[in-house]
C-alpha cells in the first residue's frame, strides 16, 4: 500500500457521540474511504477489508457504504444434507392448512 493512500485512510470519527451503544462504540479497526481514493486504490482498500479492516466509503464527507469482509459459510453441504435426513417428516398438505389457518386468505 502506498504511504499517501494509506494516510488517506483515516480512522472514522463519526462515532464520538456521549451515549455508549454497540452503534456508537468507536471501533479501532474502521476506516474511512472516499469514493475517489476507492475509485483509484480500489484493490488497496479491498485487500484491509479482506484482513477483516471494515472500511466506510463517504462521498463529500458523508457515509454512504461500509465494505465489510465476506463471511464464509461454516458448514459444509455434507454437514447440511446429514442434518436434513434427520428432520421429521412435514407433510406438505397439513402445513398449508396451518398456514391458511393462521393467515387471512385477503392478504
Amino acid at each position: 500500500m502506498s504511504a499517501t493512500f494509506a494516510s488517506s485512510i483515516i480512522p472514522c470519527q463519526r462515532h464520538r457521540e456521549s451515549c455508549v451503544t454497540r452503534d456508537t462504540l468507536p471501533f479501532v479497526t474502521e476506516a474511512e474511504v472516499s469514493v475517489r481514493d476507492l475509485r483509484h486504490h480500489g484493490g488497496e482498500v479491498l485487500d484491509q477489508v479482506a484482513r477483516g479492516r471494515p472500511v466506510t466509503v463517504t462521498r463529500d464527507g458523508k457515509p454512504v457504504a461500509i465494505l465489510q469482509p465476506y463471511v464464509h459459510a461454516c458448514v459444509s453441504a455434507e454437514t447440511l444434507l446429514a442434518r436434513w435426513r434427520h428432520l421429521p417428516h412435514m407433510d406438505p398438505r397439513a402445513w398449508r392448512r396451518d398456514v391458511g389457518d393462521l393467515l387471512d386468505s385477503r392478504l
